[in-house]
């Protein structure tokens, strides 16, 4: 699938023609290089390597400095390949936020904010064991039980308990294209998308 790397840049809305509230997330697509072109023969798969985002020469490595080298580019922050591009591409080619048009659906990745440790409720959304009309005691926001009925005397793996949250991939699928403002490389999608105001995401038809 064709797509491209971005940077979310925040939220907002507008109201449609038929005055629905729409809420809209933003997000600066490109201009992306490409720094590699995968093949079946050199690599035993097809696919697009694509930087984004300049980085500085003296936080790259010399490896990576040799690998933009041959792309004839500049340093990126961030390397995404892509698999079954519709359009054969050359390596040091430029692709813009115009490869996406009003009314595409899209699919869009990013990593979710980090919580840092959370316990049962706000984790798994657990509804708290025991009330508080009786007196003030610790099991407001506990967990409960993690035993079993088959005597097993161990807790088993896969058990809703508390711990770090947040942070992991999520792809939001199915949104809308609004509008794309090709002069200032942004994109406009309808819905929210995974990850905080500066971070990276993927974007794909």
């Amino acid at each position: 699938m064709s797509g491209l790397i971005g940077k979310k840049v925040g939220m907002t809305s507008f109201f449609g023609a038929n005055g629905k509230y729409v809420p809209c997330t933003i997000i600066e697509v490109g201009p992306c290089v490409v720094t590699q072109v995968k093949t079946k023969e050199t690599d035993g798969y097809e696919a697009l390597q694509l930087g984004f985002d300049e980085k500085k020469e003296k936080h790259t490595s010399e490896a990576m400095k040799g690998h933009f080298a041959k792309s004839k580019t500049t340093p990126k922050r961030k390397l995404v390949e892509f698999r079954t591009f519709e359009e054969a591409k050359n390596v040091g080619d430029v692709i813009t936020v115009e490869l996406f048009n009003e009314g595409d659906i899209v699919d869009v990745s990013g990593i979710t904010k980090g919580k840092g440790f959370q316990g049962v409720m706000k984790r798994h959304g657990f509804g708290g064991v025991g009330g508080s009309t009786h007196g003030q005691h610790d099991r407001l926001r506990a967990p409960g039980s993690l035993g079993n009925s088959s005597n097993a005397a161990r807790v088993f793996k896969g058990m809703r308990m508390g711990g770090r949250t947040g942070g992991n991939t999520k792809k939001s699928i199915n949104l809308q294209v609004v509008k794309v403002l090709a002069d200032k490389n942004l994109l406009v999608v309808k819905g929210s998308i995974a990850g905080a105001k500066g971070s990276y995401v993927t974007i794909t038809k």
